[in-house]
């Protein structure tokens, strides 16, 4: 073989393998880049308190005790601190016109609540529902606090804990005693259940049919003329003292509700003296047997009526129809009103109405 065919066969073997190499480069499909996972996004939801029927405010359901405090409303009580942590207020008629408030806590913590005042024998009554929680007062006539240990009730009355007052110096006697939820669960009796009552309304975030009203007045007396107005902004009943100064706590927070039930009670007085001024204490039977109740939530009033089997029963509420009225997620604020008072409301003109609005009157 002659040193030119030799050439000729190297530069055609050389062509051959590059030739190879590009149509092996052109037949290998370019890799794809892998897809990164889509993120996830896990939406957790606070649990719901048995009180309120709406999310936790601290997160979590606290394991305690609900616990109940008698806060006065007196005009030289107020601005009371508290009332805007609460789960359930009852405002009660006591003697003299004037109300006070058995306000309970479970849910929320509280880092002021007062003033505190005695107890009542109604306090009993109302507290049966809830499997008699601690009471939290100052003193009470001997009657009263003989019934409350007959009851079962965990007596906190505060002149037996001094750790547990705060006096404000801002303040005088005696609507100068305060607390805190902090203060209140650190002296609660050993024994006492440490997990959340059970509930005791039903809950819906659907109103039931009722009629659209602007605003609800209760005149308990020229003390405590009070007036809920629906805010349609803050899906809340306001509350007012003489229909237009509102009612706020020392925090500055207005006084409000998800829920406001009227529920009319026949009061009677005696057989005890509850001041040096004569005065009867306030008497109302609020089991095992019924009344008429009205309930206010998202704008609308519902009519009904209201009772309670037992004492140790939940109050039930329910429509013309007899069927349960749900309450909205939320604060309920319970007004027990004599059937002496003539409660009323405004109707709305914006919005139709279901049914016909029913004003208790007096008797």
């Amino acid at each position: 073989m002659t040193a030119t065919t030799t050439t000729k066969i190297m530069k055609a073997t050389a062509l051959l393998s590059a030739g190879a190499l590009l149509l092996g480069a052109c037949s290998s499909s370019p890799k794809k880049p892998k897809k990164k996972a889509a993120a996830t996004t896990t939406t957790t939801k606070a649990p719901v308190c048995a009180l309120t029927g709406a999310p936790s405010p601290l997160g979590a359901i606290p394991q305690r005790s609900a616990l109940a405090a008698k806060v006065d409303n007196y005009q030289d009580a107020r601005p009371q601190s508290g009332l805007d942590k609460t789960d359930i207020v009852f405002e009660e008629p006591v003697e003299g016109g004037i109300t006070r408030y058995n306000a309970i806590f479970q849910c929320d913590n509280a880092p002021s609540i007062g003033p505190i005042r005695s107890a009542r024998q109604i306090d009993i009554g109302i507290l049966g529902q809830l499997g008699y929680p601690p009471l939290t007062h100052v003193g009470g006539i001997n009657p009263v606090l003989e019934n409350i240990g007959a009851a079962g009730i965990p007596n906190l009355d505060l002149g037996n804990f001094p750790s547990a007052i705060t006096h404000l110096t801002t303040r005088y006697a005696p609507y100068n005693t305060y607390t805190s939820t902090d203060q209140l669960y650190a002296i609660v009796p050993a024994g006492t259940p440490n997990t959340p009552p059970a509930p005791i309304y039903s809950y819906s975030p659907t109103a039931p049919t009722g009629t659209a009203v602007t605003s609800v007045h209760v005149p308990f007396s020229g003390n405590s003329d009070v007036t809920w107005t629906w805010a349609a902004s803050q899906n809340a009943w306001l509350r007012f003292y003489n229909g237009t100064v509102a009612d706020k706590n020392a925090d500055g927070v207005q006084n409000q509700a998800a829920n406001v039930i009227v529920q009319t009670v026949h009061l009677t007085y005696g057989p005890w003296l509850e001041n040096s001024e004569g005065g009867l204490e306030v008497q109302a039977v609020l089991s095992g047997t019924t009344g008429p109740a009205i309930v206010f939530r998202n704008g609308i009033q519902v009519n009904g009526t209201w009772s309670r089997d037992a004492a140790t029963s939940p109050t039930i509420f329910k429509d013309a129809a007899g069927a349960v009225i749900s309450m909205a997620p939320g604060r309920t604020w319970v007004e027990l009103v004599p059937d002496t008072v003539s409660v009323t409301s405004v109707p709305n003109p914006t919005q139709p109405t279901t049914s016909t609005s029913t004003t208790i009157k007096k008797k």
